[in-house]
Order: C-alpha cells, then sequence, then structure tokens
C-alpha cells in the first residue's frame, strides 16, 4: 500500500484540514474509526439461499467475513421470530477499512449509472456519513453471472468529526464526490 488512502490521509489530508479549521494539535483533526456494511435482508428468514449468497457477495465485497444479524423480538406483520436472520453486517477498521473506501470512492460510485455525485444531506449531525447503495453489481469483485438477485447494502462512514462541516470536508479531502445542491 505505497499511494494508498491511509498515506494520502496522513501526508495531505491532515494539513489541509489542520489550516482550514485552525487546529492547534494534529489530534483534533478529524478521522476515520470505522465503516460499517450492512444488508437487511426481507427474504432470508424464508429463503436460506438469499443468506448465503448475502454472506459471500459482502464477504467478496469488504475482504472480512460478515456477521448474521438476528431479530431481537417476533413480528407477526412481517413473519418473523424471534433469532431469526433479518441481515449481515460487516465493520471494517484500519487498513481494511482504507482500501475498502479507497475502492469505493474511486472505482465502485464511479460506476454507478447517471452518477452525479452523493448526497451531501446524509450527516448525522454528528459527522457521519451513510451512504445507500441500490446494487452490489458497482463493485468489481462482483461478476454479473455470479448474482442472483439485485440487492442494496447501507454503507455507514463514522468519523470523529464532530458536527457535519468537519465530516464533509474530511470525506470531501479523500476523494468522495458530493453532489453540488
Amino acid at each position: 500500500m505505497a499511494v494508498g488512502l491511509k498515506s494520502r490521509y496522513l501526508e495531505t489530508i491532515v494539513p489541509n484540514l489542520m489550516k482550514q479549521f485552525e487546529y492547534s494539535n494534529i489530534h483534533q483533526v478529524p478521522k476515520v474509526l470505522k465503516v460499517s456494511v450492512n444488508r437487511g435482508l426481507g427474504e432470508a428468514s424464508q429463503n436460506a439461499k438469499a443468506l448465503e449468497a448475502s454472506l459471500n457477495e459482502i464477504a467478496l465485497i469488504t475482504g472480512q467475513k460478515p456477521v448474521v444479524t438476528r431479530a431481537k423480538k417476533a413480528i407477526a406483520g412481517f413473519k418473523i421470530r424471534e433469532g431469526m436472520p433479518v441481515g449481515v453486517m460487516v465493520t471494517l477498521r484500519s487498513d481494511k477499512m482504507y482500501n475498502f473506501l479507497d475502492r469505493l470512492i474511486n472505482l465502485s460510485l464511479p460506476r454507478i449509472r447517471d452518477f452525479r455525485g452523493v448526497s451531501a444531506k446524509s450527516f448525522d449531525g454528528r459527522g457521519n456519513y451513510t451512504l445507500g447503495v441500490r446494487e452490489q453489481l458497482i463493485f468489481p469483485e462482483v461478476e454479473y453471472d455470479q448474482v442472483d438477485q439485485i440487492r442494496g447494502m447501507d454503507i455507514s462512514i463514522i468519523t470523529t468529526a464532530r458536527n457535519d462541516q468537519e465530516g464533509r470536508a474530511l470525506l470531501k479531502e479523500m476523494g468522495m464526490p458530493f453532489r453540488e445542491q
């Protein structure tokens, strides 16, 4: 990882953000703590193959084995009993996180049809960003022939930023293509 996102963060992004927000200490600069990739599976309770396919896809995309999330309580309207699998998720940290973010920003997002940038309004007020992806085919690791059904996923980027302005500046410096409002 010679010229990866992590080294770019340390060499150029940190000094830029220190100048922009007039930080006195390098530890005040916001950084990405973790990236959480989550996929809810409505049909997994009836279809075991959907769960298996999702586990394999998320593992392929992130490079880490996902965890099956299970229902905390029964909901009769959704035909879900307590303990049934309802989704898969992965939490990425350190090098795997930077590698995933680099691939997401530079390879996957530009592959979206009619892509004009991601919304800058998806911040939570504390500098964390969540992005919904409609189909898994934007990731180059997923082959079209291997996909049984198109499923989306949520990607949450958790930062140490204190507010949305700092979080947006951090992700913009990393290369996140925000749409101009």
